[in-house]
């Protein structure tokens, strides 16, 4: 459990004129309500607050509001930014007890990656479906993030919620709700376009082994007529009717019978 402290002063004014007014100053307005008490209005110091958020941690950590001599723990329930420009609107923070369970998103912290049998192969992809999760525990068991190992993570394999090592002292509530709620966190699978390039080669024909001599063309069957158009085969007396050959030499007249 990581312990945070904050300076922070209340605030009278209230009211849209009166939030105006502090952003003007530099300050953030903000309220802190929970606990079974009324809630207060507060307001920070803009820049070290800015700063702070910048912090992953700060998100997840106990956070101890400090007014004068008097300290508050709570958590950040909500924070509003400006649209465009680097600003913090406004913030909203629960009171904490330390004997009562707190439900919190947690960040995942994925280690090993590129040392995994997936992480190494050529064209897998290792899809993050979920970057945190909702958590139940008490104060003090509150992680800052949850670690998951991928070195052994290979083609194919699926992480599911149920499957990510808790802290001691932590539970997912969402597992409870039943089986179509353990959710992969992560997917190694192939891309698709490694899948495409490998498809296309099962599908492309057999080259034909070493290099083939073009084929010959057929002779025509014995006392066949040549195709139209082609010449007659060598030795053979052109069909009736038909011109001779190019450059063939005319047939000779049968000679005159004896009388």
């Amino acid at each position: 459990m990581a312990i945070i402290q904050i300076k922070t002063e209340f605030r009278a004014d209230q009211g849209k004129g009166a939030s105006r007014r502090l952003r003007h100053a530099d300050k953030i307005p903000a309220v802190l309500y929970g606990g079974g008490r009324d809630p207060i209005s507060l307001q920070f110091e803009h820049n070290p607050m800015l700063h702070a958020t910048a912090n992953e941690k700060f998100y997840t950590s106990i956070l101890e509001l400090v007014v004068g001599d008097k300290t508050q723990k709570a958590i950040l329930r909500d924070m509003q930014r400006h649209p465009f420009k680097k600003r913090i609107m406004h913030m909203d923070f629960q009171r904490i007890s330390d004997t009562e369970k707190l439900r919190m998103n947690i960040p995942f912290h994925f280690i090993n990656q590129e040392i995994s049998p997936a992480g190494k192969t050529s064209g897998v992809l290792i899809l993050r479906e979920l970057n945190d999760v909702a958590v139940l525990c008490l104060p003090k068991d509150l992680p800052e993030f949850i670690e998951i190992d991928l070195s052994e993570l290979k083609l194919g394999d699926i992480i599911h919620l149920s499957e990510v090592k808790l802290p001691e002292g932590v539970e997912i509530p969402e597992l409870a709700l039943g089986k179509e709620h353990d959710v992969a966190v992560i997917v190694a699978k192939m891309s698709a376009a490694e899948i495409s390039e490998e498809n296309a080669e099962a599908a492309a024909p057999a080259a034909p082994a070493g290099k083939g001599a073009p084929v010959k063309a057929a002779a025509p069957a014995k006392g066949a007529a040549p195709a139209k158009g082609g010449a007659p085969a060598k030795g053979a007396a052109p069909a009736k009717g038909a011109a001779p050959a190019k450059g063939a030499a005319p047939a000779k007249a049968p000679a005159p019978k004896k009388k």
